[in-house]
């Protein structure tokens, strides 16, 4: 097993199948999945919260002035890198604006849907109180 990965706290790494990394107010969440066992009906996961770090940069040398800003854990960083070798992962380029236009899409068609089924229950309801 990994050292970095059991210093993290991470087990069980024969299993892994593929994670996620994203980032949730000051904290890195990764969520990690595990490959489904054959009696299993859903696959396990396991999720961790790591601390940005927070570093003061100089942001004008002339007034001094200074700004916070958030930086991903060191630690998440190296996580991430073993299980990238682990998972085999190939980075992948996602063209972003097709991918905000298909979540777009579905974000419509699931509003469309509740909508219909509100309008139903609402039609429901004032066929009842006749």
């Amino acid at each position: 097993m990994s050292n970095i990965l059991k210093d993290a706290g991470i087990t069980d790494v024969e299993n892994i199948e593929k994670y996620t990394l994203r980032q949730e107010g000051d904290n890195d969440v990764l969520k990690i999945y595990y490959k489904k066992a054959p009696n299993e009906f859903f696959a396990r996961s396991a999720k961790y919260k790591y601390p940005r770090e927070k570093k003061r940069i100089t942001i004008d040398s002339g007034t001094n002035r200074k700004e916070d800003i958030w930086e991903i854990n060191p630690v998440v960083s190296s996580v991430v890198d073993e299980l990238d070798r682990i998972t085999h992962r190939e980075v992948i380029v996602v063209d972003t604006k097709k991918k905000i236009l298909k979540d777009l899409r579905h974000l419509e068609k699931v509003v469309a849907n509740k909508i219909a089924e509100i309008e139903r229950d609402l039609e429901t309801l004032t066929e009842n109180q006749r």
